[in-house]
Order: structure tokens, then C-alpha cells, then sequence
């Protein structure tokens, strides 16, 4: 029998499992089949975004398996992202409706905002428009009517829950204060380098959850980085626990309260990231973890860092 993971409970009463599936990158047949194998060994929660151009490939795969009778479409968690250029309120319905019909599963579980910042739109085949010198054109248009639009989306069925994407905590309280549904997660980058203990506190005490983004800080072994998986005090741990450096840091992050979504297309560490909910952190061992965190970002948005646009969200501490 496969294990699940334990879900938690969001702020609109719906549930969410606590671990899931990251999809960027994983495209065509070796993405479909990754899902597959993900959901015959137990994994409920799938994240894919409009921009990763494979929510077909995910729907698909969750299709033929609620079509096998493995699982049905309620017991699959589906997120999925508005691009940056869909930012216009009049644009972001028919976006999720693209979406929609890509994923071919009949509404979206939940619908993040995937950054505070608008591209400029130019065409739907154009997702990340640059001109002549190949700077990447932004748009000023607020966050807040983007995420007006994307409440209607909730009222009309379209999606069940909302929510954002690299917001840091003044942004989000900003749309605290002037909209109606109150996001229930925040996705952004976190790892044991970045391990966003203010933002998780800030989210939690508002009954967001924060949601983990390369939670392992895309390994590389040739080049040993992150260090922080390669290092001594990490293979005390992975002794002690009988357990791998990623599923430390997996298991690090859920118990900060944060929502991993590892990303892999191979099988073995698909179901490696899997196996984290038999064992626990000691709190020595926790703060061992906490001493990793170094504030490094592997996702820094160069294309927009540079460019003082009035919505980028890394200029404060969280």
C-alpha cells in the first residue's frame, strides 16, 4: 500500500497534502511518466505552472490514472500558476481558462499569482518579451487588480483556492488588507540555505501556508553544492537518521511548517524525497539545520532585479 502524505488544513477549509511534486522542467513523455510513478507511490499534490508550457503532460498523466481507477480527481491536488504577462485583470479569466483546458481536469485546486511583478504583454506566444537589447519589458500594473481578477475565479468555480507566488510579508499584507479571500499559501524559494523562518512565522500568523520551492537547493554532486549537503555535520545526520542529505532537508523544512515541492523526473529520487515521514528532527538537530541558513537565493530574477521596479520582492529582509 503506498503512504501519504498527512495534509494540512488551508484557511478556506479545503486540505492540502503537506509534501508534493515540482514539475518545472519536466516536459514530454519523461514528465508524464515521473507523475505516473509519483501517484502509484503515494504522491496526492502536483505542481505545475502555465509557464513551465507541461500542464498539458500533467493532466494527461492524472487523467490516465484516475481513468486506471488509482485514484479519482478529488483525491489529486492541482496547482498551477498565472504567467506575469496575464497580469491585466481582463486577462487573467481567460488565462486559467488555457490552463484549465490544458490540465483537462475540470477546475484547479489552487491558482498562485506566480510573481507580484507584470511582464508586458505583448501575444500569448510571447512569455517572456525582451526588446532589441534583450532587456525583459515589465509592466506596472498592480498586484492587487490581478488579484481582484483572480478572486472571480473562485466565485465562478473555475478554481477552488488562490493564492501567491514570491511575495515577501509587506506584499501580502497588502492584499490582506484590500481583498476579499485571503491567499491561502505563499509559494517561494526555501531551502535549509534560505530557510525563511520570519516569512513561515509571518505566513503562519496570518493562516497562510508557506510553500517550499527547490526545498533542496538543486543538488549537484560533481560540485558539491549546496554545501550544506555535502559537509560533515550533514553525514553526522545522514548516519543518524539512516537517511540522505535531501531527505533531511525535506523533512528540516516540513517541520519549519513549510510545504516542500521537490522537483525530480527520476524515479529513484522521486520516491527518496518521498520518504520523509517516518523519522523526526531532534531540536538539536533542527538547529544544527538552522545554522546552514545563509540567506543565498538560487532563483534571484536577475531579469528584473536590476530594473527598480516598484513591485520586486526581494529588496526587504523577508
Amino acid at each position: 500500500m503506498p503512504v501519504f502524505a498527512p495534509k494540512v488544513k488551508l484557511n478556506n477549509s479545503l486540505e492540502m497534502p503537506c509534501l508534493g511534486l515540482g514539475t518545472y522542467q519536466s516536459e514530454h513523455d519523461e514528465g508524464e511518466k515521473a507523475i505516473k510513478y509519483a501517484v502509484d507511490i503515494g504522491y496526492r499534490h502536483f505542481d505545475t505552472a502555465f509557464f513551465y508550457q507541461n500542464e498539458a503532460e500533467v493532466g494527461k498523466a492524472l487523467r490516465d490514472k484516475i481513468a486506471e481507477g488509482v485514484v479519482k480527481r478529488e483525491d489529486v491536488f492541482v496547482v498551477t500558476k498565472l504567467w506575469n504577462v496575464h497580469h491585466a485583470p481582463e486577462l487573467v479569466e481567460p488565462a486559467c481558462q488555457k490552463s484549465l483546458d490544458n490540465l483537462g481536469l475540470g477546475y484547479i485546486d489552487l491558482y498562485l499569482m506566480h510573481l507580484p511583478v507584470a511582464y508586458k504583454y505583448i501575444d500569448e506566444k510571447n512569455l517572456l518579451p525582451k526588446n532589441e537589447e534583450g532587456v525583459l519589458q515589465l509592466d506596472d500594473i498592480d498586484y492587487l487588480d490581478t488579484y481582484k481578477a483572480m478572486e472571480k475565479l473562485v466565485k465562478k468555480g473555475l478554481v477552488k483556492s488562490i493564492g501567491v507566488s514570491n511575495f515577501n510579508s509587506e506584499q501580502i499584507e497588502r492584499v490582506l488588507k484590500n481583498c476579499e479571500i485571503k491567499p491561502v499559501t505563499n509559494q517561494v524559494e526555501c531551502h535549509p540555505m534560505l530557510n525563511q523562518k520570519k516569512l513561515i512565522q509571518f505566513c503562519k500568523e496570518r493562516d497562510i501556508f508557506l510553500t517550499a520551492y527547490c526545498p533542496v537547493a538543486r543538488p549537484n554532486p560533481s560540485e558539491k553544492k549546496p554545501t550544506f549537503l555535502y559537509g560533515e555535520e550533514m553525514e553526522k545526520l545522514t548516519k543518524k537518521y539512516n537517511k540522505t542529505g535531501p531527505q533531511i532537508a525535506l523533512r528540516y523544512l516540513i517541520q519549519l511548517g513549510a510545504i516542500p515541492i521537490p522537483k525530480s523526473i527520476t524515479p529513484s529520487r522521486i520516491k527518496e524525497n518521498f520518504e520523509v515521514f517516518d523519522f523526526e528532527l531532534s531540536a538539536e538537530d533542527m538547529q544544527i539545520m538552522d545554522k546552514f541558513n545563509t540567506g543565498e537565493r538560487i532563483v534571484p530574477f536577475l531579469l528584473i532585479k536590476g530594473q527598480n521596479h516598484k513591485y520586486f520582492p526581494f529588496n526587504i529582509e523577508f
